[in-house]
């Protein structure tokens, strides 16, 4: 069974193209032409050992948000595509992991309901990386993979520290829900639909 999709996501504002294996080895080629994102989604693929190939261009001249959002609509796009009939998969996942003084967990259902519960309270700047973005580009993931995402930030006082703990726990979460359960027929749902 092949669980691999490309999008290619092009607007007026944006350019990208992704690559995205799930069944992979957590192999990366990130260029957002955005470095902070760069990190973030480098350090989510290692921990989900997905592969990825990602390329993305946009307005960064007016600022980061169409480019971040659009590459949260184009990773919730590829993650939709590849689990559309959800069969066999674990469903959910779940993950806690500290960086240095952070402590985050991150939890999610691939439910087909698009929920975000977001109880990160940090704002700042990385650099010229204005770091409320991250909870534009989980809304964006959220709303098109409908999936559903609760991260939570139990403390921290680097918001560098905090982000790359909430992305490599959320790479780790989405790994254990995409995982194959070989006891499964069908779905996991008494519904026998998800």
């Amino acid at each position: 069974m092949s669980r691999n999709t490309k999008i290619e996501r092009k607007t007026t504002e944006t350019d990208i193209r992704l690559e995205l294996e799930l069944d992979g080895e957590g192999k990366y080629e990130i260029a957002t032409s955005i470095p902070f994102m760069d990190h973030m989604l480098s350090s989510m693929c290692k921990h989900s050992v997905f592969n990825v190939k990602l390329q993305a261009n946009g307005d960064i001249e007016v600022d980061y948000h169409h480019l971040v959002e659009d590459i949260g609509i184009t990773f919730g796009t590829a993650f939709r595509q590849i689990l559309e009939d959800k069969s066999r998969i674990r469903r959910y996942g779940a993950a806690t992991l500290p960086m240095d003084e952070a402590l985050a967990t991150v939890a999610l259902d691939i439910c087909s309901r698009s929920v975000l519960v977001y109880n990160v309270n940090m704002h700042g700047m990385v650099g010229n990386f204005d770091i409320d973005l991250l909870k534009e580009f989980f809304m964006a993931f959220v709303s098109n993979s409908m999936i559903t995402l609760h991260i939570n930030l139990f403390y921290g006082s680097n918001i560098h520290h905090i982000a790359e703990a909430i992305f490599k726990a959320f790479g780790r979460a989405l790994s254990q829900a995409t995982r194959i359960n070989p006891a499964l027929n069908g779905v996991l749902s008494t519904k026998g639909k998800l």
